[in-house]
């Protein structure tokens, strides 16, 4: 497998299909939403490419931060290639999203990379005009005009978790990595029970709609996303499933330090 590979595929496996399949929206009012986490919780991944150990992911909220006047949910995700990887591609990245306390829309996204690639991604949203800016080490591009209540792919996946899934449920909403915005959709197909590291859970299986999902996604015949989440107030993703065109990757759940507390948000508001 070509490096430029593992490494599109880890992201996608990881970035993508933990996070921007969780493209969804409530009709709910802030007030009446319940969150099922808090700072401090820690969701640890392992990814395998043809069974064979390949990385290590983490999602953890960070404390509660101001962002231009705002009090923020601060979220960041790291991704990390073992050593026996890394002489084939390096990953090193680190995410981090902030959006408003009540959750309804992201204010900012970082993305930053040391690894064998390299990057400093900067994403300022204006809800004002409404767009958001897109700029690599300092690098700026044009803005471009987002929808009302746009997440970005990583805030996403904790929206998500406000929702309360359905079999048969079709969930959307709007998404942005500050180049486009775009309407992301996913499907709730089932509920089943799984088994992952020795641990059996009550679970729901979302498949994502690959139509925005590009790379070796977009190269591959018939490719596939398979996402189980836990069937209740905290919707933690337990496992992902991929089949593409250079081999099967498997991300599974490792750990979860400080489990999910579920308060209500208008605790949280002033």
């Amino acid at each position: 497998m070509k490096p430029n590979c593992l490494l599109v595929v880890l992201r996608a496996m990881i970035f993508i299909g933990f996070l921007a399949v969780f493209w969804v929206g409530s009709s709910l009012d802030a007030a009446e939403k319940s969150i099922p986490f808090h700072p401090g919780e820690k969701l640890t991944f392992q990814v395998k490419w043809l069974f064979i150990p390949a990385a290590e992911a983490v999602l953890e909220i960070m404390p509660i931060e101001m962002v231009n006047g705002v009090r923020t949910f601060h979220f960041s995700m790291t991704v990390r290639t073992y050593e026996k990887i890394d002489w084939i591609y390096k990953v090193r990245d680190r995410i981090d999203a902030y959006t408003d306390e009540a959750i309804t829309r992201t204010l900012l996204y970082k993305e930053k990379a040391d690894g064998k690639s390299k990057k400093a991604v900067t994403v300022i949203f204006d809800w004002e005009k409404p767009e958001a800016q897109y700029s690599n080490f300092d690098e700026k591009s044009p803005p471009i005009p987002i929808q009302p209540g746009s997440f970005d792919p990583l805030s996403v996946f904790y929206a998500f978790r406000l929702m309360t899934l359905n079999e048969g449920a079709e969930l959307q909403a709007f998404v942005t990595d500050g180049k486009k915005c775009v309407l992301g959709k996913a499907k709730v197909v089932k509920r089943e029970k799984i088994q992952v590291r020795g641990v059996f859970y009550d679970t729901f299986l979302v498949e994502p709609s690959m139509e925005h999902i590009k790379g070796v996604f977009e190269k591959s015949k018939n490719a596939k996303l398979q996402l189980w989440v836990t069937a209740d107030e905290a919707c933690i993703p337990v496992r992902a499933k991929s089949e593409v065109i250079v081999g099967s990757f498997v991300a599974e759940l490792v750990s979860i330090q400080n489990p999910p507390v579920v308060q209500t948000l208008s605790s949280l508001l002033p």
